[in-house]
Formats: structure tokens, sequence, C-alpha cells
């Protein structure tokens, strides 16, 4: 049996364009795409899109259920399942207005690959994510050494997630052109920073600490006026390899160039958590972390929708929605608060009365 078919291959490529001109879909969308529609491909034995219907649907859910993640060897979770799914609904419902698919294939059919409505609520239950403490950082931050160009890179990228809270593919990407010490901010240029959705906006450094702010700015003035590099140089640039004596490749210092993926960055932060002695955490929760700090020193809506802002965010409601889930010994807190006798009450909860009466909530 052919690894592919052609057919099917020249469709797909019409269904790729489809989704990054028509749809904006970034890159890293698509790829996962195309493994899910690989994956269906693979259990048909490449059979035509064209012989599609509902019957495969069925039989390859039932299929997926029974399959293992190769790196943790359990049973692929409810939400890849549910992704996956999703992803080859949307290519069927694409086909089914296509020339040579439409008078084969039911707009309809494609729904058969939904999961019943209690796998649904599993795959798109929101979990407890572990975020890390400011004290955790500063820890970390300590334990991590100083003794050369790359060890004092790898310190100030940590310094610079939290200051920040930038992505880390943005951070990889990053010029000392777009860091403005002075004005204590950094802008995150879609032009040449690979931001999220490709929107440029301006970060203001956040008030975490001048500790912390002060290892960012000892690198960059580092930078400029000991390796006297200029403003279209990589703020955090890759890791110089050469061929040792023993013949094996080792670190030699810094180049000029940036890393082409976040992934360095990513085992950064893995290497110095565990050398801190802590569990690892990737630098995206260190958005989190800058959240749960909005919402202890913000007092009014403006001061959150700033710091919203500052995160890259144009509605509010995202921050909430995708980072401000409320610890649990929080939780707990605000509940018994809400209980408490009106004259008893902090001046926090008396805020977060007036906030749900005013909008209703």
């Amino acid at each position: 049996m052919s690894k592919y078919n052609a057919e099917n291959e020249r469709i797909k490529r019409q269904y790729f364009t489809f989704l990054k001109e028509a749809k904006r879909q970034d890159e890293s969308t698509i790829d996962a795409v195309a493994k899910a529609i690989r994956r269906f491909e693979d259990y048909c034995s490449q059979r035509s899109f064209k012989k599609f219907n509902f019957n495969q649907a069925v039989a390859f859910k039932k299929h997926l259920a029974n399959q293992r993640n190769i790196q943790t060897g359990r049973n692929l979770s409810k939400a890849t399942i549910n992704s996956t799914l999703g992803h080859l609904k949307r290519l069927f419902q694409w086909l089914s207005d296509k020339p040579g698919y439409k008078s084969r294939i039911s707009y309809s059919d494609a729904d058969y690959f939904n999961l019943s409505e209690k796998d649904t609520r599993v795959a798109k239950a929101v979990h407890p994510r572990q975020v890390p403490t400011l004290d955790q950082i500063r820890h970390v931050l300590g334990c991590m050494p100083v003794d050369s160009d790359i060890s004092s890179r790898n310190r100030a990228i940590i310094a610079f997630t939290i200051l920040t809270g930038a992505r880390d593919n943005a951070i990889a990407s990053l010029k000392l052109k777009h860091i403005d010490l002075i004005g204590r901010s950094v802008y995150q240029d879609a032009r040449e920073v690979r931001t999220k959705f490709s929107k440029s906006f301006t970060t203001y450094f956040f008030p975490v600490g001048e500790d912390i702010r002060e290892i960012v700015e000892q690198w960059i003035q580092y930078l400029r006026e000991g390796l006297l590099w200029g403003n279209e140089d990589p703020l955090f640039p890759a890791t110089a390899v050469r061929v040792g004596e023993s013949r094996q490749f080792e670190a030699n210092g810094l180049k000029k160039s940036h890393w082409s993926n976040a992934s360095p960055i990513r085992s950064i932060f893995k290497d110095a958590f565990t050398q801190a002695g802590l569990d690892y955490f990737n630098p995206h929760t260190f958005r989190n972390t800058l959240v749960g700090l909005g919402e202890k020193i913000c007092n009014t809506p403006e001061d959150f929708k700033a710091w919203s802002q500052n995160l890259g965010h144009e509605e509010v409601l995202t921050t909430f929605n995708s980072y401000g889930e409320v610890p649990n010994q929080r939780q707990s807190e605000i509940i018994r608060s809400l209980g408490a006798e009106e004259g008893d009450e902090s001046e926090e909860i008396k805020l977060l009365r007036k906030l749900v009466k005013k909008h209703n909530l």
C-alpha cells in the first residue's frame, strides 16, 4: 500500500492554503491539522477522501480511544482526541462543497466526528494549573550562575520573562532596538518579532521588583557597552558552537543571530528550575504569575484594563478567561470573606461588591 494518496495530497494542499490565506491560521496550527489528517489517512490505508462515509468517522473515533500517547504510554487524552476529530470535521465540511467531492460527501456526515457531550465536557474541562510564585522565580534567579556570557544571558532571559510577560517565541526574536530602558518598555513589533497573531504592542515593565529589572538592564548594558552590539543585534543571542579538543561540539560564547524557535529558551527554563530544586515551570506560566499579581494589586477596573493590555490582550475578559483562575486557597479566603458581616469586610471585598453590582454580574 502506498504511503500517500496523490489525489488526497493535492486537495490537502488546497485546504492548507485556504487555512493560511482565508482563515489566517499560523503554521503551527496548520501543522496540527496536517498531523490529524495524516492520522486519519493512515487508519484508512490512504483511501481517497471521495470515498468517505460516516461509518469511517465512527470507527475512527473508536480507534483513537484505544491509541496511546508515545511519550506517556497512556491512552490519548480526551482533549487530544477532541482536537483531532475537530480538525477532521472541518476538513470534510470544507470538502462537501468542492467539485468532485460535493456529490459524494454530505455536509452533515462530518458531524459524525463529534465526541459525545460527556466526552466533550471532559475534553474542554479546565484543570488547575500550577503557577510559580515570585518568590520561587527569585529563588531560581539567585541559584543561577553568572560566570560566563551564556550563563548571564540565561539568567537575563528568565528575569526578562517575568518583567515583561513576553511569550517565549517573541523573546527569541527581539532585537536590542525594541527595548527602551529609559521608558522601561519593550515594543513587540510584529514586523520583526514573532508575536501571537502577528500583533504589535508596547509592554511596560511590570512592577515585579527592582532586583529583577536590574538583571535585565545590566544584561542590555553589557551587550551595548561591553560587546559593542547595536540596535539590529539580538537581545538574547543564540549560542555559538565549535568542535572542541575532544572533537565534540561544545558551546563557545554567543553569536549575533536569533534562535529560530523557542525550544532553547524552554530548555534554559527547565535546567534552571531543576538546578534550583523546583518543579519545572515553562515560560508561559510566568504570564499566569503576572495575572495573579495584577489581581492582587489592581484597585480599579481601569487598573486591570491597563494590566491586561500590557500582556497584549485587547479584551480584559481574555485575561480573566485564559489566565485568571483563582488559586484554591485564595478562592477559600474570598468565599469566607463574602459571608462576613458588612462591617467586617475588607476594602478589597467592598470593591468586589461594587463591581458586581455595577456590571450586573
